[in-house]
């Protein structure tokens, strides 16, 4: 049976944060936690040893694979910060077109630094990112 590598630890966000090298990069992701939990109501934990994530549903797939997954979460990788956003949809692609300066995965939403977003277009999609997934999952 498959076992998901990502899984929500008791690590502290705070000693993760501390770890990552780039200053401005620390610093967006404070910012992002504010976010973050502003919009979604839900305390910040890791998953895995990077990936900061609020809230989370469990899912059920019909091949039987099942787990556990953060609602929204971000990671403030080395090169990009990857936002774990809404699966690629029309409703995330109308969104993303007026968003700004960002690169897109099936699940991710890659930018620079936050400055180079529309954070009040970031506040919606975390809101409809949550929603879909409780849809989706509910509990």
């Amino acid at each position: 049976m498959y076992d998901a590598k990502t899984k929500e630890t008791d690590n502290s966000v705070r000693t993760f944060l501390e770890t990552v090298e780039s200053e401005a990069k620390k610093a967006d992701a404070y910012r992002l936690i504010e976010i973050f939990q502003e919009e979604t109501g839900f305390e910040p934990k890791l998953w895995g040893p990077s990936i900061i994530g609020f809230g989370k549903y469990h899912y059920r797939y019909a091949s039987g694979h099942e787990g556990d997954a953060p609602l929204v979460a971000f990671s403030p990788r080395k090169g990009k910060i990857s936002l774990y956003l809404m699966y690629d949809s029309p409703e995330r692609n109308q969104l993303l077109a007026s968003f700004g300066k960002h690169k897109t995965g099936k699940a991710c939403v890659y930018i620079n630094k936050l400055d180079d977003v529309d954070q009040s277009i970031l506040k919606e999609l975390i809101r409809k990112t949550v929603d879909t997934y409780q849809k989706l999952y509910p509990e």
